[in-house]
């Protein structure tokens, strides 16, 4: 090499973004399940969001590939797209600080990837990971993935707009991107308390289609701490939902569309459960008024009705 030629940095095939806050508990799990991946082309960025914990230092302690970036608490939305700025990689892939990846993940979404060039995401189904009462989780080898089947799953790939008029059907940890889906849709919304995940997933699959793998390949750790769990001083799911169907309607670039029927129904299922969890925390005023807009939704659905007429003589779901 001359004395003016410039070595070129090496660019990783695969970023991998880990946001963070206060998870010493479960991040060394979380970081060794990517450093123990059968694909080793790749990058680990670790973003702290401001922990107060050991987190850092945990961190810190895993050593090279692993990278930390720190930064003042600012919300996940704000590490997640920290991360992405700081990434490198081809690919790009989200892992959630708790959450766990087999072994062979990325090299199956790697795979998928070359084998489908005009899709934009590869993801995956998860496996809830539950623990026991003594709080233990089972041991990741314990799950059996045979038994799951292989190959792709039709009905959720291709350009699936309209699924995700239904649901959130896509797991921030299973999934994989493309680097030009983030330089051409943007990150996350950093102004989303909740459902952030779910307005990205809606954007990106306005211009990009998708491509689900039918075996599980991430265990998606649950515990009282979870942000879907929290009681939420606004119905996001329904907001968001309702502003998707005014900005681009209730079909997707190849006009697979949703039955305006089924999305009022699904509508006013979210509407309702928002509403039973406000009256479970006590919030009486706030859950009749989230049971009234689920039934003027959908007027014909009894049980909304008998929900509302209960909660107005004092009824509390347990």
């Amino acid at each position: 090499m001359s004395e003016h030629t410039v070595a070129v940095p090496r660019r990783p095939a695969v970023s991998v973004v880990i946001p963070t806050y206060n998870s010493a508990r479960y991040i060394t799990e979380t970081i060794g399940s990517v450093l123990n991946q059968t694909f080793g082309d790749l990058e680990l960025i670790v973003v702290d969001d401001g922990s107060t914990d050991d987190t850092p230092t945990v961190v810190t302690a895993c050593g090279p590939p692993v990278r930390l970036v720190s930064q003042a608490n600012a919300g996940v939305c704000a590490a997640r797209n920290r991360g992405i700025r700081e990434a490198a990689g081809r690919y790009l892939c989200l892992l959630d600080h708790d959450d766990y990846w087999f072994g062979d993940k990325l090299q199956r979404q790697v795979k998928a990837m070359q084998e489908h060039p005009d899709c934009g995401v590869i993801y995956s189904p998860y496996i809830p990971w539950a623990s026991d009462a003594a709080g233990r989780f089972p041991t990741p080898d314990s799950f059996d993935l045979a038994a799951y089947g292989d190959g792709i799953d039709a009905a959720f790939s291709g350009w699936i707009y309209h699924q995700f008029l239904l649901d959130c059907c896509m797991l921030t940890s299973t999934s994989m991107f493309r680097r030009e889906v983030f330089d051409h849709c943007g990150g996350f919304d950093e102004a989303l308390p909740y459902g952030e995940d779910w307005d990205l997933w809606l954007r990106i699959s306005r211009d990009f289609t998708f491509v689900k793998l039918r075996r599980p390949d991430t265990l998606y750790r649950q515990h009282p701490q979870q942000g879907n769990r929290m009681v939420r001083p606004h119905d996001y799911r329904t907001l968001l939902l309702r502003r998707a169907m005014r900005t681009w309607g209730l079909c997707g670039p190849d006009a697979r569309c949703v039955p305006r029927g089924k999305f009022l129904g699904q509508l006013a299922e979210y509407q309702s459960a928002y509403a039973l969890g406000q009256l479970r925390a006590g919030h009486r005023g706030a859950g009749l008024a989230a049971l009234a807009r689920a039934w003027v939704t959908r007027p014909r659905k009894v049980k909304l009705l008998a929900y509302l007429a209960a909660a107005l003589v004092g009824w509390r779901p347990r």
